[in-house]
């Protein structure tokens, strides 16, 4: 029994390219985890202000909402596999300008807003084409849910471990030698695709205007309301719920009287509950009610938002932590699935898009928000509102969490548009 699930947990391996891809991602994701910390705790550091570290998510973040469309457009229209290529060059170039700014001592908050917002163009076009890919890399359809848990999992592994590494980095070394530190884990995924051995790419004859994809794009998920719905969803915990990021240097140097280390280890372990997460996500059997999950783990996100916002036992603290990691992991990844699954594969990269265009519009938003209310209000205050709204965002969802899901188009049924 204890082999066939250790079987089940990692069948999408068995893919030559996706464990290149596996690999590679999992490097860079620690490197991405070291500088998304960094940067905050460097703003956090120079401005004191909560409200600015809200602005500093939403520089990264909002210009991925302004250009998902178009970075969907893209993964479906051109070579995903040279598209990553040029993100990821110019993800590691972005690092190293960060870098010379702090090492240099000319770290203005404005340059660090600048190279966030350049950063958050390069996702819009990374994301939806590295999500796209998966689907280009695994051996069989079947190992797809499997292979977005398992590539979920590395990134929760990386939160897990990254911000604690920033820390000690940062402690020791400061902030430039945790964005070189970045910039260099890019090489990883930039070798794991010229490993790769992918069939030849056969360009696409494109008639339409990059306008009408885009309307396409938003008509097919119009027409299939069991994505639509995941959208919106996603769309409203991501707005008002997982931006509870934002606020955690306030309980970190304030709630809690700690220092850079402190930030990183409250990340550490809402990535340890990540990480259980997408362990347990991966390791489900094909056909696993997900939806159903998706409203636990919501639920679950909230009642660790709650707890964790108003206990000041630091250990305490850190276990709810843990749990809302767990519930807010899920998010990102049942959706993932869903429609990456149900999506008809010549309209997948825009349905990502549109997917990513949910979170990185509403998160940023919601960053400002959260920042804003967190100045009046406090930390605590806020991130308890926090975990009430997930709840109650779960409640209004349940009866089409508790529901399987029906798409309206198969996905290997061709969209006509129509």
């Amino acid at each position: 029994m204890k082999k066939i699930s250790q079987l089940n947990l990692f069948r999408a391996l068995a893919s030559r390219n996706y464990t290149l891809y596996f690999i590679g991602r999992a490097v860079s994701q620690f490197g991405t985890w070291m500088q998304r910390t960094a940067v905050v705790w460097l703003v956090y550091s120079i401005t004191h202000s909560a409200f600015l570290l809200g602005v500093t998510i939403f520089a990264e973040q909002f210009p991925s909402f302004i250009c998902s469309i178009p970075g969907g457009v893209a993964a479906d229209r051109y070579n995903r596999y040279t598209v990553i290529k040029i993100t990821q060059i110019t993800s590691m170039l972005q690092a190293v300008l960060l870098a010379v700014l702090v090492i240099t001592g000319h770290a203005a908050v404005w340059a660090i807003l600048l190279l966030s917002v350049i950063l958050g163009i390069i996702n819009a076009f990374d994301v939806p084409a590295r999500q796209a890919l998966i689907n280009d890399v695994v051996a069989s359809p079947n190992d797809l849910p499997n292979a977005v848990s398992l590539s979920t999992a590395t990134a929760s592994l990386a939160q897990l471990l990254g911000p604690a590494l920033s820390g000690i980095v940062l402690s020791a070394f400061g902030a430039g030698v945790c964005f070189l530190l970045n910039a260099a884990s890019f090489g990883a995924v930039i070798i794991s695709l010229l490993l790769m051995n992918l069939p030849a790419y056969k360009p696409k004859t494109v008639n339409k205007k990059i306008i009408a994809d885009f309307a396409e794009g938003f008509t097919y998920i119009k027409n299939t309301p069991g994505i639509s719905t995941i959208v919106i969803m996603l769309a409203a915990v991501s707005l008002l719920v997982l931006p509870y990021n934002t606020v955690l240097p306030v309980f970190a140097k304030v709630v809690f009287s700690g220092d850079a280390s402190t930030f990183g280890y409250i990340n550490s372990f809402i990535g340890i509950g990540a990480v259980a997460g997408t362990i347990f996500l991966a390791s489900r059997k094909p056909g696993a009610h997900l939806k159903r999950i998706l409203f636990l783990s919501t639920i679950l996100m909230g009642v660790g938002l709650i707890c964790f916002s108003q206990i000041k036992n630091f250990p305490a603290a850190m276990f709810f932590a843990a749990i809302a990691g767990y519930g807010s992991v899920a998010q990102f990844t049942i959706s993932n699935i869903i429609v990456q699954s149900d999506a008809a594969p010549e309209m997948r990269g825009r349905t990502m898009g549109i997917l990513l265009m949910a979170i990185f519009g509403m998160m940023p938003l919601g960053s400002v928000l959260i920042g804003a209310v967190t100045e009046h209000i406090g930390a605590p205050a806020t991130v308890l509102a926090q975990g009430i709204l997930a709840v109650v965002i779960a409640l209004i969802f349940l009866k089409f969490l508790t529901t399987p899901l029906k798409t309206a188009i198969k996905p290997d049924v061709p969209f006509s548009g129509n």
